[in-house]
C-alpha cells in the first residue's frame, strides 16, 4: 500500500484554490503526466460526480475513471478511482492559514494484481511528482493572479 501525505501554502484565497483543485478539467494545468480530464456528469462535483483522466504513468498511457467522495466547498474535496492501473483514494482539504491557504493531500494507492508495476518504485515516482505537482499549483495560482482579482485560470 502506497501512502502519501503532503501540505503546501498557496498565497490565495482558500475558494480560488478550493474552486480551481476541485475542477478536474484543470488538473491538465497543474499535475504532470495529465494529458486531459474531464467530467462524465453534469456540469457539478456533489459526491457521485464522476471524471475520467488520461494521462501517462510510468511511461504506459493510462485512462481511468474517478468518482468524487468528499465535496464540501472551501473544506475538503475527495475521490476515489474506478479504474485505472492504480486503486486509489485522494482527499484535499483546505484551511485558511495568515491569509493565504494550506492545501493537505492525502493519497493512498496499490497496484492491481494483474499489473507489472513494481509499487516501491511507484511510490518514490508518486512522491517526487505531487512534490513537482505542488510546487506548479502554487506557482500557477499565485503568478497568475498576483496583483489582479481575476480567478485563477479555471475552465
Amino acid at each position: 500500500m502506497i501512502n502519501l501525505n503532503t501540505n503546501t501554502v498557496i498565497y490565495r484565497p482558500v475558494r480560488q484554490v478550493f474552486d480551481f483543485m476541485s475542477t478536474p478539467e484543470n488538473d491538465f494545468q497543474w499535475q504532470y503526466g495529465i494529458l486531459a480530464s474531464s467530467r462524465l456528469s453534469e456540469d457539478t462535483n456533489d459526491i457521485g460526480t464522476l471524471f475520467r483522466s488520461i494521462g501517462h504513468l510510468m511511461g504506459a498511457r493510462v485512462q481511468g475513471t474517478f468518482e468524487v467522495t468528499e465535496y464540501e466547498p472551501n473544506r475538503r474535496y475527495g475521490f476515489k478511482s474506478l479504474s485505472g492501473p492504480l486503486h486509489s483514494r485522494t482527499s484535499y482539504t483546505f484551511e485558511i492559514a495568515d491569509g493565504s491557504t494550506q492545501v493537505n493531500i492525502s493519497t493512498q494507492a496499490n497496484v492491481g494484481e494483474s499489473s507489472q508495476m513494481d509499487e516501491r518504485i511507484l511510490e518514490k515516482k508518486m512522491k517526487k511528482q505531487l512534490k513537482e505537482n505542488l510546487k506548479m499549483l502554487k506557482e500557477l495560482l499565485e503568478e497568475h493572479t498576483a496583483g489582479t482579482d481575476k480567478s485563477p485560470l479555471v475552465r
